[in-house]
């Protein structure tokens, strides 16, 4: 296929360029239907009549269909659309990217989704779609499943198929933050455990408690069995924060987020704190998994993307040889910008 495909953009260029705009519509079609074609040209910034257009052809070709509610895709539309994900991902050579990207950051797998997660928010749902299969492929019986909060794991979540598992019991990685409860770990728990027709327990406890409190907590026999359990998980799923937006986030006062980028704090995960060179310098006050556990994890998994998360992705890796990343065309392009000017 790469070598009918070098030549086709070779002789005729035009024709893979129109290859690639309809693609972006189907795509954006199917992540927003039913969708209107005024907010299907704002979404892909294109003019109303290049549009109406396209969704003509492809109404002709019975993969889009059009109602008074707006366009959705047909099952024909949604079959072409997983076909097309393999032609771009030959086109745009991401084989040879992945492993570039793979070998600098020294982990086992990473899988990169078209486009910048920052810029266009369906790319951010494909990466959730991606991480879901892949992470689907890991579960077994008796897995013990640990995820953070986070928009992030929310597309994972909302992504993931339902299947029936055994003997599964899913966890939260740590306790809530902020007041987003949607992506917060606990109900994201609850959202996966349905999903996958499996257990699940919760950590009802918040973050940025006092240290006293905070022990006392720990030490409650409910809340010191699920970390006990917590430490044996084989699987994480976790999202990467910027650490200046994520201690925001959390509320931290101004002079203790100066504090943190002073020592050089570059990115956050599971409420640690990490310097480019991937040292955990400053754990925020909650319980939950241990960064120490999470080297011995059989399979850890995270999700970040967009070019302004590329520094925070290279911080946050936890020296795990079992450890795979999802990310977009953006994070990895620059990722190999900043480990190749050190």
């Amino acid at each position: 296929m790469k070598k009918v495909l070098s030549i086709q953009q070779k002789i005729i260029p035009e024709m893979i360029d129109l290859l690639k705009k309809r693609y972006e519509i189907l795509k954006t079609i199917y992540y927003n239907q039913p969708v209107g074609r005024r907010a299907l040209s704002q979404e892909l910034n294109l003019g109303e009549r290049i549009v109406r257009t396209e969704v003509e052809f492809l109404k002709n070709q019975g993969l889009v269909e059009v109602n008074p509610i707006g366009m959705i895709l047909t099952k024909d539309g949604e079959k072409i659309l997983e076909e097309l994900k393999e032609i771009i991902y030959v086109l745009n050579d991401y084989k040879h990217l992945e492993e570039k990207v793979q070998k600098l950051l020294k982990i086992k797998r990473i899988i990169i989704v078209p486009g910048d997660s920052e810029k266009d928010r369906t790319v951010l749902k494909e990466m959730g779609r991606v991480c879901a299969n892949y992470i689907k492929e890991l579960i077994h019986e008796g897995s013990i499943i640990s995820l953070t909060g986070g928009t992030s794991v929310a597309q994972v979540v909302e992504n993931f198929p339902k299947i029936n598992t055994k003997d599964v019991l899913v966890l939260p990685a740590r306790g809530g933050i902020g007041r987003d409860v949607e992506i917060q770990a606990n109900t994201l728990t609850a959202n996966l455990a349905k999903k996958i027709n499996a257990n699940y327990r919760l950590l009802h406890v918040p973050d940025n408690i006092s240290s006293e409190t905070l022990e006392t907590i720990a030490n409650e026999p409910e809340v010191k069995e699920i970390l006990d359990v917590l430490s044996k998980s084989d699987l994480l799923i976790f999202g990467i924060g910027r650490a200046d937006e994520m201690s925001k986030r959390r509320g931290m006062p101004p002079e203790q987020i100066n504090e943190l980028i002073d020592k050089g704090a570059v990115a956050e995960a599971f409420g640690y704190y990490f310097n480019k060179n991937g040292e955990a310098i400053f754990r925020t006050p909650s319980i939950g998994i241990n960064f120490y556990d999470v080297k011995n994890i059989k399979n850890v998994v995270a999700i970040a993307g967009g070019k302004n998360k590329a520094e925070a992705i290279i911080a946050t890796r936890v020296n795990n040889p079992n450890m795979a990343l999802v990310t977009d065309e953006a994070a990895a392009n620059e990722i190999i910008n900043i480990l190749h000017s050190k």
